[in-house]
C-alpha cells in the first residue's frame, strides 16, 4: 500500500498506532491534530518526549519512573515506611496517588506472572519486593522508628492478577508482615487506572488479609 504522506509523516503515524488505545485511524486523526498545530502542540510534544527520554529513570527502590532515583515518594521522609503497597504498574500507583488515600510507599512489579504469555517471576520485581520488605521489616524505617508493618497488594482482580497476589503472598509469608489485599470497590476484571477515585478509596480502607 502507497504512503499517503511523506515518510516523516507516516512514521509519526506508526509509532502513534503502537499507543495503548490508539489504531490506525485514530493515529492519523492524532497527527493531524498535531501538524494543524505544529507550534502549539507537535512542538512542544516534541521537546518534551525528548527530555522525558533524556532525564527519566527507574526508582531503584520502588521501580517507578521518576526524574531523580530515588524518586519522589521514596524520598519523601513524610510518607509511612511501615506500608508498602504493590502495584502492577506505574498507572496503579498514579492512580493511587490520585486518590490521596495512601501515605505509605510503594513497589511496582513491573508487571504480572502470566503462563500464557512466558511472564514468570524471574521477569517482575518480585525478588526486590522480598528482599526490600526483609530488609525494612528488621526495624529499619517504619514511620514510627519500627520496620515494614503491611503489604497492600493493590493488583487487579484478574487471574493474573489474583495468581501474581498469591504467589507474592508466599513469598513474603513467615516474615511476621501482615499482608492484605484491596477489597470491595474493585470490579473482578477491573483495572485501578480506569477506576474512579472515591472507589479507590473505599477499596484501600476496606483492605483485608490476603
Amino acid at each position: 500500500m502507497a504512503a499517503s504522506a511523506g515518510p516523516e509523516i507516516e512514521r509519526l503515524i506508526s509509532l502513534l498506532a503502537r499507543l495503548p488505545g490508539l489504531g490506525p485511524r485514530s493515529a492519523r486523526r492524532a497527527a493531524l491534530a498535531l501538524l494543524k498545530r505544529r507550534e502549539q502542540l507537535l512542538v512542544p510534544l516534541a521537546a518534551s518526549l525528548a527530555e522525558t527520554a533524556e532525564k527519566v529513570v527507574s526508582c531503584s527502590v520502588c521501580g517507578a519512573p521518576d526524574t531523580r532515583d530515588p524518586c519522589a515518594i521514596c524520598s519523601d521522609g513524610s510518607r509511612d515506611n511501615g506500608l508498602i503497597c504493590v502495584v502492577e504498574e506505574a498507572g496503579a500507583l498514579w492512580a493511587m496517588e490520585r486518590s490521596g488515600a495512601f501515605r505509605g510507599k510503594y513497589h511496582v512489579l513491573g508487571g504480572l506472572l502470566s503462563a500464557l504469555d512466558g511472564v514468570g517471576p524471574e521477569h517482575l520485581r518480585i525478588t526486590e519486593l522480598v528482599g526490600r520488605v526483609r530488609h525494612q521489616g528488621q526495624g529499619q524505617g517504619g514511620h514510627d522508628g519500627g520496620g515494614v508493618r503491611e503489604v497492600v497488594l493493590a493488583l487487579p482482580a484478574t487471574v493474573d492478577g489474583q495468581t501474581t497476589a498469591h504467589y507474592v503472598a508466599e513469598r513474603i509469608a513467615g516474615s511476621g508482615i501482615e499482608v492484605t489485599s484491596l477489597a470491595r470497590g474493585v470490579p473482578v476484571g477491573g483495572e485501578l487506572d480506569w477506576l474512579d477515585d472515591g472507589t479507590i478509596v473505599q477499596a484501600l480502607r476496606a483492605r483485608r488479609p490476603t
